[in-house]
């Protein structure tokens, strides 16, 4: 995670409740988070000043749209263990917020091309999502991407689709508020990934002794927590959150702190200006419409509540005229 790393108190916090639900999950169960509300503002400011900069160049010839086209098919990438955002069902399909969201430009693509189009799924590992996108072996990638600018050196974003940030999952009875807390711990966190690089940061900035674990997978890092290899794991909180719902493992406690702020959006090739503004108008009709509203009851439940979202959505449900 790259967006702000949070230390210290917060002057102010508003509770609000992550709750991703699958079939298994149980009414009640929930995962709180806490959000500095004061920040939203400062959310949007800088997404004004991304938007700015992306897109300069017109797409070229071989545009991303131009060869959707010809080849017939647009193929979306999406990871196997990023739930609520990005993973495999049970029947080993993708599913997921961002995927659902994915589906809908696809959607919007398929009626803008010449011709037949057919979505077509495919399976990135974190390590490569932002290559393939590049190398066009996927043409969105549909996953929890944070959005920094070192990355918009490899890849185009569109505007943003989540909200969120990093939380601390340990055993009950272990609180986790500051970084000071993992002190002379075990920390685990999926490799190569800005959450990663802001926990590094963190804990040298405050000069607290921790063996940090890298893994490939959240799916490992969890394994990892339930085989008592590792004493805290580090990821977004709305993964965390839905992966203990579905996985139904008791004795593990999401820290309260959000650790980080987070912002994500779809990952575009770079310069192709067109396919951006078909993405960002797909995306913008979503919000503007209403029908946003349906794919987060589909994947958070109908007494999912989240001011920072919801104020997301207003500010970027852009008019077309």
């Amino acid at each position: 995670m790259q967006a702000r790393v949070c230390q210290g108190e917060a002057p102010h916090r508003t509770a609000i409740a992550i709750c991703p639900v699958s079939p298994q999950s149980a009414p009640g169960n929930c995962a709180g988070g806490i959000v500095n509300m004061p920040h939203l503002l400062i959310v949007a400011a800088l997404w004004l000043a991304v938007l700015s900069m992306g897109g300069g160049a017109e797409a070229a010839a071989g545009s991303v749209l131009e060869r959707i086209e010809q080849k017939g098919v647009i193929k979306l990438g999406y990871r196997a263990d990023a739930p609520p955002y990005s993973y495999r069902d049970e029947k080993q399909q993708p599913a997921g917020f961002i995927v659902d969201l994915c589906r809908e430009v696809a959607a919007a693509v398929a009626a803008a091309a010449k011709g037949p189009v057919r979505t077509e799924y495919v399976l990135v590992a974190p390590p490569e999502r932002f290559e393939a996108v590049r190398e066009g072996r996927v043409d969105i990638l549909c996953d929890p991407a944070s959005v920094t600018l070192e990355r918009r050196e490899l890849v185009d974003f569109s505007i943003p689709t989540f909200l969120d940030g990093a939380g601390a999952l340990s055993r009950a009875g272990v609180v986790i508020d500051r970084f000071e807390d993992l002190r002379n711990r075990k920390v685990g966190v999926l490799g190569g990934t800005t959450t990663e690089q802001a926990l590094r940061g963190a804990l040298r900035d405050v000069g607290v002794p921790v063996e940090i674990v890298t893994v490939q997978d959240h799916r490992t890092g969890l394994d990892l927590m339930t085989a008592n290899r590792i004493d805290i794991y580090f990821a977004d909180r709305a993964i965390i959150a839905a992966m203990i719902l579905q996985n139904r493992i008791p004795g593990f406690q999401l820290s309260q702190r959000y650790f980080s702020y987070e912002t994500y959006a779809l990952a575009i090739s770079r310069d192709d200006s067109a396919f951006r503004l078909l993405v960002d108008r797909t995306l913008a009709h979503l919000y503007r419409t209403g029908q946003i509203e349906q794919i987060i009851t589909r994947t958070f439940g109908r007494s999912f509540q989240d001011e920072m979202l919801r104020a997301m959505v207003a500010i970027h449900s852009l008019p077309e005229r």
